[in-house]
């Protein structure tokens, strides 16, 4: 994930000059020097502690690229560095962690934000425009489909609920995004299938509650072969007045009710919108660029930790649902 998000600063001219890498730190030195010759780097610092780079390159921010189960000592030395921090998802192992990292970040006055960079994308912010044009009514269910059969290696193949904590947040922050509403709830069933190569949860279906009765629910698996759907999911989108059908990629079909005869009402074909600022559809790098405005001028990123924390919720309210066979409010 480091190369992809250096990638994103080398290949962004904006981000590129905005953002000088002083510094790499790696519990893997030789990886960390790997990165700096390929990208580079001639001159950052390379370490395996995190507190004595810091204190040797006096860097203003800190990009978090590690595993779950080390994010908040990242997190928490950076902000007493005096650092503004942009952190892979998921933003905590849990909730506590989550909403001790908010305190931590408001009482250094610093930026902490989350890389959803799922919500970057055009699909994401076309669809989310089309719902706030009221064309489809009022919204009153999302579905999202999601099969891949994904053969990591490494540590996925080695964690607890793999799918729910490591995928489906992104399509759980996305589907928060489309609809504009606050979780109020789930109940969710969590499997591990047969032939998963996976140690625990790689498969799972959740049914979420939103605000104002908007229903989201949620069919996923990372041991699917076969058949694989796009990595963003297939989704349809239910209003009162119509349909969007988008398959995670590049098909969009919009139809709404154009009579008021028949068994089955006739529709028609309406036009999806292009994004509103086609700026926020490159993934990490509109992420990284959204952290960067937000120090610059002071307002909020759209995936600040203290809103994160919503997303976040949503996934450990399913594995407590899953785990206890019960409706968990959030």
């Amino acid at each position: 994930m480091a190369k992809g998000w250096l990638k994103a600063i080398a290949d962004t001219p904006e981000i590129r000059a905005a953002v000088d890498v002083i510094g790499l730190v790696d519990v893997n030195p030789m990886a960390a020097k790997a990165l700096a010759e390929e990208f580079g780097l001639i001159d950052a610092v390379i370490g395996r502690d995190l507190a004595a780079v810091l204190a040797e390159t006096s860097a203003d921010m800190v990009f978090d690229v590690v595993i779950p189960a080390a994010r908040h000592d990242v997190v928490a030395t950076a902000l007493a560095h005096g650092c503004h921090v942009l952190s892979e998802k998921p933003m905590a192992s849990s909730i506590e962690e989550g909403r001790a990292m908010i305190a931590q970040a408001a009482a250094a006055g610093k930026v902490h934000a989350i890389v959803q960079n799922r919500r970057f994308i055009s699909g994401t912010r076309r669809i989310r425009r089309l719902v706030e044009s009221g064309v489809l009514g009022e919204l009153t269910a999302i579905h999202c489909d999601f099969f891949i059969g994904a053969h990591f290696g490494g540590f996925r193949e080695e964690m607890d609920n793999v799918l729910l904590l490591d995928m489906a947040i992104h399509t759980f922050d996305a589907a928060r995004f489309v609809a504009d509403k606050v979780p109020v709830a789930v109940y969710c069933h969590e499997s591990n299938p047969r032939g998963s190569w996976y140690a625990h949860g790689a498969a799972a279906n959740a049914i979420f509650e939103f605000k104002d009765d908007v229903t989201f629910t949620y069919r996923g698996s990372w041991c699917a072969e076969g058949a694989n759907t796009s990595w963003e999911s297939q989704w349809r989108i239910i209003g009162t007045k119509g349909t969007l059908l988008w398959d995670g990629a590049e098909d969009f079909q919009a139809r709404r009710v154009a009579g008021t005869e028949g068994f089955l009402r006739p529709v028609d074909a309406i036009p999806v919108p292009e994004p509103a600022n086609e700026g926020e559809t490159h993934g990490h790098a509109s992420v990284i660029a959204d952290f960067l405005a937000a120090i610059k001028t002071g307002r909020q990123p759209e995936t600040a930790s203290n809103d994160n924390i919503n997303s976040l919720a949503m996934v450990f309210a399913a594995i407590e649902s899953a785990r206890t066979r019960q409706r968990v409010t959030l």
